[in-house]
């Protein structure tokens, strides 16, 4: 890896330090994407309109998303594998369809449930993540309803 950064200072910002902090940044972001993609289907806006509400709302949403990600947690540790290697999307539809089925379910039979879920949601790894990627930057167009023109207007005429 190649770091361009304005700390100087190489004893106290190590570069392979630095480089796994970006790798730590890195799944933060995508848990960030997993709230608002796959819990909160990308809405642009919270339903609450005051502010307690608001908070109320967003409070709600990192519990549940704490509450699948430690159920991950659960089922991955006992593979040996990561819990992020785990769909989260498919892993949440899990967790909510076995939530909301427990309470029809006979208290004797909990215990079998909750594993069958841990043991489903080991079957959600996700393939291995491609290392050697490298694109470069460019800027993603915007789409419009018109058509884009083909050629340059000096060369119209």
């Amino acid at each position: 890896y190649r770091i361009l950064t304005s700390m100087t200072d190489r004893l106290r910002y190590p570069g392979n330090e630095i480089v796994e902090l970006y790798c730590h940044r890195w799944e933060i972001e995508l848990g960030f994407r997993e709230i608002k993609q796959t819990m909160l289907d990308s809405a642009y806006h919270l339903r609450s309109k005051r502010p307690d509400m608001v908070r109320q709302e967003l409070w709600g949403v990192l519990l549940a998303y704490n509450l699948i990600r430690r159920i991950m947690t659960m089922a991955a540790t006992v593979t040996g594998i990561w819990p992020n290697q785990l769909s989260f999307s498919s892993s949440s539809m899990a967790v909510i369809q076995y939530f909301s089925s427990v309470s029809i379910m006979s208290p004797g039979n909990i215990p079998i449930h909750w594993q069958h879920l841990l043991d489903t949601l080991v079957l959600f790894k996700l393939p291995a993540r491609r290392e050697d990627r490298r694109y470069p930057r460019w800027v993603k167009p915007k789409p419009s309803k018109y058509p884009h023109k083909k050629k340059n207007v000096s060369q119209l005429n």
